[in-house]
């Protein structure tokens, strides 16, 4: 088999019951140290600030989500209450499900680019301390 130019590796995938060859491009092996990367008092700052958005977020949602049918269960005449012509508040209530999605989907990018610089800083640190330890380890 004539593997594509910048692999040199294949690996045989099960995929919804049919083989299928799936090529891996080699990639430089850099040597990382997990236990420090945890220990990055400014990974452990990205880690807290991505649960305190993210799980607000997907808390609010879901009980804005399910508002809607449980209004419509335990509220039906206010949920059939209407508000323009045939347009009642239900209506509105899952139309605005759509925005509530977009503006949660807005936040997060917002949020993800300051997840992104962060992220930035800490692969620098662990960058920092592994040419360290490759300078100490030539000089020892």
């Amino acid at each position: 088999m004539k593997l594509k130019p910048g692999f040199d590796d294949y690996t045989l995938l099960q995929i919804n019951a049919m083989p299928r060859i799936v090529m891996i491009e080699a990639m430089p092996q850099v040597p990382s140290d997990w236990e420090s990367a945890g220990r990055d008092p400014d990974f452990k700052k990205l880690m807290a600030a991505k649960v305190r958005f993210v799980v607000p977020a997907t808390i609010f949602f879901i009980a804005y989500y399910f508002a809607l049918p449980i209004l419509v269960g335990y509220a039906p005449k206010l949920m059939a209450t209407p508000v323009i012509g045939p347009v009642n508040l239900a209506y509105l209530f899952a139309l605005s499900q759509f925005f509530m999605a977009w503006l949660i989907a807005f936040l997060y990018v917002r949020a993800a680019n300051r997840f992104d610089r962060m992220a930035a800083t800490v692969l620098a640190n662990l960058e920092r301390r592994n040419l360290q330890q490759s300078k100490d380890e030539q000089r020892g």
